[in-house]
């Protein structure tokens, strides 16, 4: 161990955004517990590739003692996250895996159900909507490329606070598409934007619309759809939508 340069992030600038994680060559940054982390000191060259990513200004490059940069490390975990992306991102048997049931492929149909609207006895006018979705699952890491639902569908990429801030979600945003949710400051975005990539690749979307919340951190879904459409060499039209705190939608 001996003093040299090497990446510092200050943790309580940082919100979780994960700008920094795919500027990163070597993987040595990883979003863990919200907050933006260093997997391993070895890991990190000190060039600082990641700096000009962040939009906080939470990285940094300080001189401290540190573990020497090991490019046979860096190697070595590259090639773990690649195998582990690669057994995520198999394709499932007959659109699902075996194990839980509520992971199996579905379809959901609607046309039995209908809006309805009651005068309930206080005299208050008491609306029903019936739910637009027209699949199972909705999870991001959960829905397989080859569910047959996706076939040239629309597509709807949803930040997983959007449905509960939103409350035109089912009739405005969901009608007519199918959905996939998730966190882009929680869950893997580089697991997102390979599913995503996958399913671009297979079903032939006619579009694809992206919901986020206005929140920073929520941009990170975004990038995601983006860089996702951009490494499957597929030109899709791209509408992106975002979201208030306080319900209201904006075109972005």
């Amino acid at each position: 161990m001996a003093k040299r340069q090497i990446v510092f992030i200050d943790e309580e600038k940082c919100n979780g955004c994960g700008e920094c994680v795919p500027s990163c060559a070597e993987g040595a940054i990883q979003i863990i517990n919200g907050k933006a982390k260093l997997r391993a000191d070895n890991l990190c060259d000190g060039l600082g590739a990641c700096l000009g990513n962040c939009p906080l200004d939470a990285i940094t490059i300080i001189e401290r003692e540190a573990d020497s940069f090991d490019e046979e490390a860096v190697e070595i975990h590259l090639n773990e996250q690649k195998k582990s992306k690669e057994v995520k991102n198999l394709p499932m048997h007959n659109g699902h895996s075996g194990g839980c049931p509520g992971s199996h492929a579905r379809t959901i149909n609607t046309a039995s159900k209908s809006n309805s609207v009651a005068v309930v006895g206080n005299g208050d006018i008491e609306i029903n909507i019936k739910s637009q979705l027209t699949q199972w699952p909705v999870q991001l890491k959960l829905v397989s490329p080859t569910a047959p639902y996706l076939k040239g569908a629309d597509l709807l990429v949803t930040a997983d606070c959007v449905p509960f801030a939103y409350p035109n979600y089912h009739l405005e945003l969901l009608k007519g598409k199918k959905v996939v949710i998730g966190c882009p400051k929680l869950d893997d975005v580089d697991d997102y934007t390979e599913k995503l990539k996958q399913m671009i690749k297979l079903n032939h979307f006619k579009s694809i619309t992206v919901a986020y919340m206005e929140v920073p951190c929520c941009n990170g879904i975004v990038r995601v759809v983006e860089k996702a459409i951009a490494d499957s060499g597929i030109s899709i039209p791209l509408h992106k939508i975002r979201i208030g705190i306080e319900g209201e939608a904006v075109k972005a």
